[in-house]
């Protein structure tokens, strides 16, 4: 069985679809959600769920192995990210190479890098008149958004798009293609 953990900040809508993508699925199980915000709604969608949740401080996560050692308590195989805004430490990609999974909201190499994520991305995206935008499935390493991509999709960005319109295109794309994306990686790994 893969044992996933899944790290969110926010809401966890993402974590949540990805959740009920495998409800059924008896090789996969979403083992644990851990967050670096206390007050972040992933943790009420990770009790509605009966998910194990974990909240961890920004020094625990980039200056101690806590985060690690609780992955490697429970046999984590693989790491996804949903919306998880703290750069990977060191330690957690050496014990995780390519095991670590991110989606980011925008075709990358665009509008990646550090500060570049939700509508910062789209704001960007829409005052640069892109035509398109999209999604990228990549996996993590040292630095933000360069990890080899596993998987892009795109929509177009009209004219008369605003950057909440570019946002509700990018959710869909997200919901559509991140649990597929991981599920696929699963299968062929």
């Amino acid at each position: 069985m893969t044992r996933i953990a899944i790290f969110a900040s926010g809401s966890g809508s993402n974590a949540e679809n990805i959740v009920n993508y495998f409800n059924e699925n008896d090789a996969v199980e979403i083992s644990l959600i851990l967050t670096n915000k206390a007050n972040a709604f992933v943790l009420e969608r990770a009790k509605k769920l009966s998910i194990e949740s974990l909240v961890f401080s920004r020094k625990q996560f980039l200056e101690t192995d806590e985060v690690l050692h609780f992955l490697t308590e429970n046999n984590i195989n693989l790491i996804v990210l949903a919306g998880f805004l703290l750069k990977i430490p060191e330690n957690l990609i050496k014990s995780f190479p390519n095991k670590i999974v991110n989606i980011h909201p925008a075709l990358l190499p665009k509008y990646g890098g550090k500060g570049m994520y939700g509508d910062n991305v789209h704001k960007a995206v829409v005052e640069d008149k892109e035509t398109e935008s999209g999604i990228t499935i990549h996996y993590v390493n040292e630095n933000y958004d360069e990890g080899k991509i596993i998987f892009q999709a795109k929509c177009a960005v009209l004219t008369t798009d605003t950057f909440e319109d570019v946002a509700s295109k990018i959710h869909k794309l997200e919901y559509e293609h991140f649990p597929k994306a991981i599920d696929f990686l699963l299968k062929n790994k």
